[in-house]
């Protein structure tokens, strides 16, 4: 187990899985932990890429009590990871509130970033805004916070349920679950930064190729939403899972994994 420490006195959990290939961080979801991976991680090492992972603020084994766990503050501990262990030209990866992360990551990195994949990501914005009329409203997201201030395992279970459209069995179900179940107090203001964040204006900026991954049927981020954010970025590529909720690396897992590792290789020529 690898700690890294990033504010006073507090470390985030990360695992560093070494290869002779392009190094690719995954950066997980709202509430949930490496683990959600753990498939793709998978593939990314049996084609010898080099892959970290890393779990948020108040999530997983990272310490709990931080007074910080806002979007940019996880995005800032990716960009440190990245410093530590040296990892040159990275691609980073974002699941959901995770695609917020590393979109700030990526913006930060600049030109040392090597490449970008969202995994039907929440952004550029999560809530609707004028001009962005996707998704739902920061009422919604204090609605499910309310949720957890009160039945914290309850209202996690039923977050958890609605995931994936496609049934993906109990046991990915209750991981899911589990996961969440790790995740303090102290990781719903990350929630609750999202529903305000924008990063309309940092999309334009980011010059490498993108992969975006939407599916039709995802309830937390509309596929919407996700096409919408393509047309922002000067190069990205938009893969559709259909019958696909929020997790096609579940879902569609053997698509989503040969798609991923596509890009990668594109990357390197």
């Amino acid at each position: 187990m690898a700690f890294l420490e990033v504010e006073d006195g507090r470390h985030v959990y990360y695992e560093h899985h070494r290869g002779s290939g392009r190094p690719v961080v995954l950066v997980h979801g709202w509430g949930a932990n490496a683990r959600c991976w753990d498939t793709v991680l998978g593939a990314l090492r049996a084609a010898d890429h080099t892959v970290v992972t890393i779990e948020h603020r108040a999530c997983g084994r990272s310490d709990q009590d931080f007074a910080d766990t806002s979007i940019g503050a996880i995005a800032g501990d990716v960009v440190a990871l990245v410093a530590h262990l040296g990892l040159q030209r990275p691609v980073l990866n974002g699941w959901s509130l995770g695609g917020a992360v590393v979109v700030e990551a990526a913006h930060r990195l600049g030109a040392d970033l090597g490449g970008l994949v969202l995994t039907n990501g929440a952004t550029p914005r999560y809530t609707a805004a004028d001009g962005w009329p996707h998704g739902g409203t920061p009422d919604d997201v204090e609605g499910v916070l309310a949720g957890l201030a009160a039945d914290r395992p309850g209202t996690f279970r039923a977050v958890a349920d609605a995931v994936c459209a496609k049934p993906v069995g109990e046991p990915a179900v209750l991981a899911i679950w589990h996961a969440f179940l790790q995740a303090g107090p102290a990781a719903d203001a990350s929630l609750r930064d999202l529903a305000h964040i924008d990063q309309r204006d940092i999309l334009p900026t980011i010059g490498c190729p993108v992969l975006v991954t939407g599916g039709h049927q995802d309830g937390f981020v509309p596929f919407s939403a996700v096409a919408a954010s393509v047309e922002l970025f000067p190069d990205a590529r938009l893969v559709e899972f259909e019958g696909v909720g929020h997790a096609p690396f579940l879902e569609d897992g053997e698509r989503y994994r040969a798609e991923l590792l596509a890009y990668l290789k594109g990357l390197d020529g």
